[in-house]
């Protein structure tokens, strides 16, 4: 009998790309929910419910916990709930696409200094380019949207750095459902009073934490799979997917037609993508280059 892959045998790229889509079909609900509740109390169902998801299905409170894998594990998830609610106060004023490509200069920065060849650095030189094209504001953007994007990218930074060490740690994937629970808390201040839309109606509540299983516990596990076997460098040039991917997305659920502009944004992010697959960045080592295709 012929044995099922598992997520050691498949490549990160794939892996990535499944919870790429999953992340941004999460996002589409979620702008459709922003008529309802308010974008602060969606990001807190999304992140409390993702919490309660794996912390549940990987039973972790029968972890022995360290203090330090304790710290680490929440200061990741910090990180993360900010990102998040950063990025759906971006996309409450600015089309799906463009907050996610702006909110990319976080991964940039993350990649930039993992830079140390010609080959990853043209990768970054077509991503940023990519970047820039499909960042361009249209009328109906604000300064304030673009400003929660770029906070989003900083965070989106702090993620990866974080997200690594939570990842190679004893914690792993346990850490991901405990920092969510942290993080979670610490902006339960801005959502916490918005939940009263999610609170009376059943439907809104399941669409909210809908939300969270699509745009947290899919990709975040996956994140976390996929940077266990690659280098925070590669791990971020492989990033340069999501602008695309949310410009896609917003095409096929939103109706969000993309002009010539983004077309040309996601034809330089892939070739960044081909470029930069095999560039091995600071920290490779022979292990991770015999792991197969990875970005």
């Amino acid at each position: 009998m012929a044995r099922l892959p598992t997520s050691e045998s498949v490549a990160p790229e794939p892996l990535f790309v499944v919870g790429a889509v999953s992340q941004y079909l999460g996002a589409a609900v979620a702008v459709r929910l922003f008529d309802e509740i308010d974008p602060a109390g969606v990001a807190l169902v999304r992140v409390l419910g993702a919490a309660v998801m794996i912390i549940v299905l990987r039973r972790s409170w029968q972890r022995r916990w360290k203090a330090r894998d304790l710290a680490w594990a929440s200061a990741f998830g910090v990180a993360l709930a900010a990102m998040n609610l950063s990025i759906y106060l971006s996309i409450d004023e600015l089309p799906l696409g463009n907050a996610v490509a702006i909110e990319f200069t976080g991964p940039i920065l993350v990649a930039a200094v993992g830079t140390r060849t010609l080959r990853s650095g043209a990768a970054l030189l077509l991503a940023a380019g990519g970047v820039v094209v499909l960042a361009g504001v249209e009328a109906e953007g604000t300064m304030r949207g673009v400003g929660f994007a770029l906070l989003a990218g900083l965070f989106w930074a702090g993620y990866i750095v974080l997200g690594h060490r939570v990842a190679r740690g004893p914690a792993a994937v346990d850490g991901l459902g405990l920092g969510m629970l942290a993080g979670a808390a610490a902006i339960s201040g801005f959502g916490a009073p918005k939940l009263g839309p999610a609170l009376d109606s059943l439907v809104l509540l399941l669409l909210a934490l809908a939300t969270g299983l699509l745009s947290n516990v899919v990709p975040y596990w996956i994140d976390q799979l996929v940077m266990k076997r690659i280098t925070q460098h590669r791990f971020a040039v492989l990033q340069s997917l999501l602008p695309a991917t949310a410009v896609l997305v917003g095409l096929a659920v939103l109706l969000q037609v993309p002009s010539s502009r983004e077309m040309l944004g996601i034809a330089l992010v892939i070739a960044a993508i081909i470029t930069g697959r095999s560039a091995p960045g600071r920290g490779s080592t022979a292990a991770e280059a015999g792991m197969g295709a990875s970005g």
